[in-house]
């Protein structure tokens, strides 16, 4: 049975697909044309054109097909494995590498490489579509990423991010310089109210807290090291951006491109975890890479 949603004009003057794309998770603005061509987007009840401006107030029926899920198959996609046991598998995961298989990335994903790397040897807990993976990053975040390699790993890997004993460090640069030193934001984090596709600090949200440190000041722009205490989705570009320190390059939360870097300035360094089946502590740490040594020598000298 196919789905029916309801999309709401906040602001007059806006093309259809447009609002659609920007308020429908995971939808594209070429993927709403084509709904809009099939006349499957209706407005009062007659269908709409797809070069239709939008008015304030007015609500619009969205039929969605169902979905067709391409088969999960494995590919032989290099991997920068930094960590591997019988266990668990720690990646360095590249930007611009989608974590796992999701509508406009059906494959290509570090799922994908994993089922080639691991064989059937990858935790069924998180479900058909993404099987070892225990946590996510975006796809323009690049960094460490801990994937399970049995049900029993996953769920010790789980568990330690639930009482927040599994440490994640992150290092990026923001726009602006952050005056204090280090700080702490708690603030709740839940879809925005309007834009579906992004985040946003709500009251009634879920709690999140990241704690940040200043590594570096430069002439307008800022590298920080920030640890997370909760890790929800976009929490560090969400939070930042709420200081008014957006992560340079960031497309959502942030002004865009800049310094020849499109997507967000941010990179997974440390991963800490107790080890679930010998009970000892791991502690991993990755180079920045490429891109990021690249943007900070743009940014000039650091100050004094």
């Amino acid at each position: 049975m196919r789905d029916i949603v309801y999309v709401k004009a906040e602001e007059s003057g806006e093309r259809i697909d447009a609002l659609l794309a920007r308020s429908i998770e995971d939808m594209t603005r070429s993927q709403a044309q084509r709904l809009i061509e099939s006349g499957l987007v209706t407005f009062e009840g007659a269908p709409v054109r797809k070069n239709r401006r939008t008015a304030v107030g007015e609500a619009y029926a969205v039929v969605l097909p169902e979905p067709v899920e391409a088969e999960l198959t494995a590919q032989d996609i290099p991997l920068d494995i930094v960590y591997e046991d019988g266990d668990v598998v720690v990646v360095n995961k590249p930007r611009g590498m989608v974590v796992h298989p999701a509508p406009g990335h059906p494959d290509g994903t570090l799922v994908n490489a994993l089922m080639y790397h691991c064989g059937d040897s990858l935790s069924g807990v998180g479900g058909e579509r993404r099987p070892g993976i225990v946590h996510r990053i975006d796809k323009d975040t690049s960094g460490l990423i801990i994937a399970a390699k049995n049900d029993a790993a996953h769920l010790a890997l789980s568990a330690q991010l639930a009482d927040r004993s599994l440490s994640r460090v992150y290092e990026c640069v923001v726009k602006g310089r952050m005056r204090e030193l280090s700080g702490t934001v708690d603030a709740p984090i839940a879809r925005h109210p309007v834009d579906r596709k992004r985040m946003a600090v709500v009251p009634g949200g879920r709690r999140a807290v990241t704690h940040w440190e200043v590594i570096a000041r430069y002439n307008g722009y800022t590298h920080l090291r920030c640890r997370l205490e909760t890790g929800r989705t976009h929490q560090i570009r969400v939070h930042m951006a709420q200081l008014g320190h957006p992560l340079l390059g960031d497309e959502v939360y942030g002004r865009g491109a800049e310094k020849g870097l499109t997507g967000q300035c941010l990179h997974a360094r440390e991963l800490k975890f107790v080890h679930p089946r010998t009970g000892e502590s791991v502690h991993l740490t990755t180079e920045l890479p490429e891109y990021f040594l690249s943007v900070l020598g743009k940014l000039g000298p650091p100050e004094g």
